[in-house]
């Protein structure tokens, strides 16, 4: 590792020790909410907001979406690691010197958006010292329990668990955080507007693609208005999946080059019309929300710039003429 890049991350790292050492005392005498709330209880006013019928391939104007937004996204976004503070946490968290320095009975785990559950399954267990049959009954622990998705249901976050905590321990944390955060919002008046397998696989599609939660609800609105056209995704993130799952070295997130859009795999939006079969990758809330809440758009195409500008056109044509444009080449 250059020094350079080991300087910061000892630099974070040291903070990192003295900020955690507060999170863990803190949790050690107050309760944690995503544990103690009925989900029943969190339906009513507090359920997810939806701007679209997938049934009626309506996208409308809602008007709870802002006022959703402010209290769910920004107060409660200490369960969502969307900061860049949280994600050096996720990098220093892996090392056992850090764990040891933060507290020597509990481990801080970390799921960041956007990552595949075999990621977390990886750093769950090298923090843990699991075995390869615990990281196993882990997975399978979460993933056969309502809603019964292989992927998807591992909820973006900070958990604060014993040294020697089991993965029976860790998985009942993770299956109560997503009751809690999800599925206590998806009433049933949502998922008749859009089912949750729907919602998850776009939302996990938005993590993939986009930027942040702007960019995130325009990318959404695109995304249904080729769905409702019965239009393919010719989604990259999908082709990344694919081949994550191909790799012997297990690269899970391998650069896309052309000969990928001809993989033969249910994942691949190239040549499958429709969303994939399941998530790709574990979504935020933010991510969840803008799924549920396209912006109305006319755009079908669209690339982020060099530096993470959006553009999106309505033809094909527009929209090599802007990737010359930017980039100086079509595509």
């Amino acid at each position: 590792m250059p020094a350079v890049i080991m300087l910061i991350v000892f630099a974070a790292a040291v903070f990192f020790v003295f900020w955690t050492k507060s999170i863990v005392l803190k949790s050690n005498v107050t309760n944690d909410p995503s544990r103690n709330t009925a989900s029943s209880e969190i339906v009513g006013e507090n359920r997810f907001p939806v701007s679209v019928d997938s049934n009626k391939k309506l996208i409308y104007e809602n008007p709870n979406v802002d006022n959703y937004v402010e209290p769910y996204l920004t107060i409660k976004s200490n369960w969502n690691i969307t900061s860049l503070t949280d994600s050096l946490l996720a990098v220093v968290a892996q090392f056992d010197w850090y764990q040891n320095l933060a507290s020597s009975v509990s481990r801080i785990l970390v799921i960041y958006p956007g990552e595949r559950k075999e990621e977390v399954v990886k750093n769950f267990g090298d923090i843990l010292k699991w075995s390869d049959e615990e990281r196993q009954l882990f997975d399978e622990y979460i993933t056969k329990t309502e809603p019964f998705l292989e992927e998807g249901v591992f909820f973006p976050g900070r958990y604060i668990v014993p040294y020697d905590a089991t993965p029976e321990n860790v998985a009942d944390l993770l299956i109560e955080r997503f009751a809690h955060e999800v599925l206590g919002r998806y009433d049933s008046s949502v998922s008749a507007l859009v089912p949750l397998d729907e919602a998850l696989i776009i939302a996990s599609l938005l993590e993939r693609e986009a930027y942040d939660f702007n960019d995130m609800r325009y990318i959404s609105g695109i995304i249904w208005n080729r769905l409702f056209i019965d239009m393919p995704l010719q989604l990259d993130a999908t082709l990344q999946y694919a081949r994550g799952n191909t790799l012997s070295e297990r690269v899970w997130w391998p650069k896309v080059v052309p000969a990928d859009k001809y993989i033969e795999s249910p994942f691949n939006t190239y040549q499958n019309q429709g969303l994939p079969p399941a998530p790709i990758a574990n979504p935020s809330l933010e991510s969840i929300i803008a799924a549920l809440n396209p912006e109305i758009t006319d755009c079908m195409f669209y690339f982020h710039g060099p530096k993470g500008q959006f553009y999106c056109t309505k033809t094909y044509e527009e929209h090599v003429e802007k990737l010359k444009e930017v980039y100086g080449r079509g595509k």
